[in-house]
């Protein structure tokens, strides 16, 4: 089935082809025809699929379609909320990508940096509108921005929404829209508090479920050393420098301690950069386009700062510190397996970690295949581990052994062998 065989307008058609995209996805297979029918949507699908343009384009579509007929200043006509900025500012650029040839217009809001620029531009008009909660909610305080002639609204990510502490913030969204309007909600994964927030946003919804044909553990290959805290960041300049790679996503517990790895792996000759909250919007936008286009390898990210990192060919995800939500784990490794492309990922394991990696474990319904340890690594004298807390998800009893059993694992040479390629130059792509 192609977009054309959908029903999908020759203005998108001309746009998509441009970037590539000839044949749906599943999810847009089921919500393209749904959505151009104006029903409402309750998605649940992992990153990776193709929600986006399941969205983006009936959107495009419709508004293209039906033409605001007054003259003068543009109405706000669709609103996207997405949890990040990072986000936020994908949504708008495959917006930008897929209406080219639609004549709308479109811009993206986010905290972090000054209003300004993005008041400007709302005060010019808009038809469709991608924001961050906060500096939404904010500059509708302000009297930038009315919701009451929004035709569209889409919640993307929202359990990240939950995660995040948004969870009253879209409430008080939900409560300014129009009662009129086709809503459009997307989660990766369904606890009770978002079916309820699903519930108060939709009307009666058609429900899509996307399983990926291999789970995110399967598609991944996955590799894991157990080693003391003091001895991680050794571990990881020595992976960093003798495996084949394209880019790697190393993930931090914390910001102090992403800055802290960046620095040691600086002192090793290996370039890397940190991303967190703590940093500007203008110096996270450039380190993500630098990793995105391969001149920066190396990228070290908290998980909110993470979300949103969309890269085609990214080979290697290292989980630094084990998540304290065992469903993160999933996440993060996800971001190396997209779509039906394969990925591997490595994680290092404390002893104070072990019952997080039980829990990972448990949930995957597998072993993280255990390696043998590198023999010669320097421990470095002057670093300092991270020692933030660790918070376990769910409650398990039992103890553990701070000096874990001796295993038997895949060589460290083995696993880089069967999972690297060497790098190819992206102008030969």
């Amino acid at each position: 089935m192609t977009f054309k065989q959908l029903g999908i307008i020759d203005p998108i058609l001309k746009a998509l082809s441009e970037e590539g995209y000839e044949f749906p996805t599943p999810i847009q297979q089921q919500a393209l025809p749904l959505l151009l029918q104006g029903k409402d949507l309750l998605g649940c699908a992992q990153t990776g699929t193709g929600k986006t343009a399941a969205f983006a384009i009936p959107i495009l579509q419709h508004l293209y379609n039906n033409p605001q007929v007054q003259s003068g200043k543009r109405n706000l006509r669709a609103l996207i909320v997405a949890p990040t900025r990072e986000l936020a500012i994908q949504i708008a650029d495959s917006f930008t990508a897929y209406g080219k040839y639609t004549g709308l217009t479109n811009t993206v809001i986010f905290g972090g940096v000054k209003q300004g620029s993005q008041t400007d531009k709302l005060q010019r008009g808009v038809d469709i509108l991608v924001a961050t909660p906060g500096r939404l909610l904010d500059l509708m305080g302000q009297g930038f921005i009315r919701l009451d002639k929004v035709e569209f609204s889409v919640l993307d990510e929202a359990d990240h929404m939950l995660d995040m502490g948004f969870i009253h913030d879209i409430r008080k969204l939900i409560a300014k829209l129009p009662p009129k309007r086709q809503s459009l909600f997307f989660s990766a994964t369904m606890p009770k508090e978002i079916v309820e927030l699903a519930g108060s946003m939709l009307g009666n919804p058609e429900r899509i479920t996307i399983e990926p044909k291999q789970t995110t553990a399967e598609r991944v290959t996955q590799g894991l050393y157990f080693v003391e805290k003091k001895d991680k960041t050794a571990l990881l300049a020595h992976l960093l420098k003798t495996s084949e790679f394209e880019t790697a996503l190393i993930f931090s517990r914390t910001k102090h301690g992403a800055d802290k790895i960046v620095r040691y792996l600086a002192k090793k000759s290996i370039k890397a950069e940190a991303i967190h909250g703590n940093k500007s919007q203008n110096a996270r936008q450039r380190v993500l386009k630098e990793f995105k286009e391969g001149t920066m390898r190396v990228l070290v990210a908290t998980d909110i700062a993470a979300r949103g990192i969309d890269v085609d060919d990214l080979s290697l995800v290292i989980n630094f510190d084990l998540p304290n939500v065992p469903e993160t784990y999933v996440h993060r490794i996800g971001r190396t397996g997209r779509a039906k492309a394969s990925g591997a990922s490595i994680s290092f394991c404390a002893s104070d970690e072990r019952p997080l990696l039980k829990d990972i474990e448990k949930l995957i319904g597998q072993s993280v295949p255990k390696l043998q340890n590198p023999v010669a690594i320097e421990e470095d004298p002057d670093f300092e581990p991270d020692r933030a807390p660790l918070n376990r998800s769910r409650g398990s009893s039992g103890s553990f052994s701070p000096k874990p059993k001796q295993r038997t694992g895949k060589p460290a040479g083995s696993f880089a062998k069967s999972v690297f390629k060497p790098r190819t130059p992206k102008n030969n792509r």
